[in-house]
């Protein structure tokens, strides 16, 4: 009940939790480009990724990712990607065709790469951590 006298006075975007449904998960699109800034916030993760099109023209790409927590289960951190880095990252596109979408796997110059998907199995042993 005091969740809800609170919550009254906010949009419903403020206190609906946000969903991947804008995004077409039964694609991935392979994007090339340069990392304008990595956003490590909760509670989603952002890529703001330059791609430059057949004609030469940069366009900037919003590209939403996991929650910290969760990247960090799969070795990433905060300094995983950096302004100025070229980087080959898979998505699943937004469903209306706008720039932007959720990434999936980032693959960087020297051909590592870091995935973004599901935790790993409870056991499994934790993987390398960039530094």
């Amino acid at each position: 009940m005091a969740f809800s006298v609170l919550a009254a006075g906010l949009p419903p975007c403020a206190v609906a939790h946000h969903s991947f449904a804008t995004f077409d998960n039964t694609k991935t699109v392979t994007l090339v480009g340069t990392v304008k800034t990595f956003e490590w916030t909760n509670p989603h993760t952002w890529i703001w990724l330059v791609v430059t099109d057949a004609k030469g023209a940069g366009q900037v790409w919003g590209i939403e990712g996991a929650a910290p927590g969760e990247l960090t289960r799969h070795g990433w951190t905060r300094h995983s990607l950096n302004a100025g880095d070229k980087i080959t990252l898979d998505i699943h596109p937004l469903r209306d065709g706008r720039a932007g979408g959720s990434y999936s796997r980032v693959t960087f110059a020297d051909g590592h790469s870091l995935s973004a998907g599901p935790p790993p199995p409870i056991g499994a042993p934790a993987p390398p951590v960039d530094q």
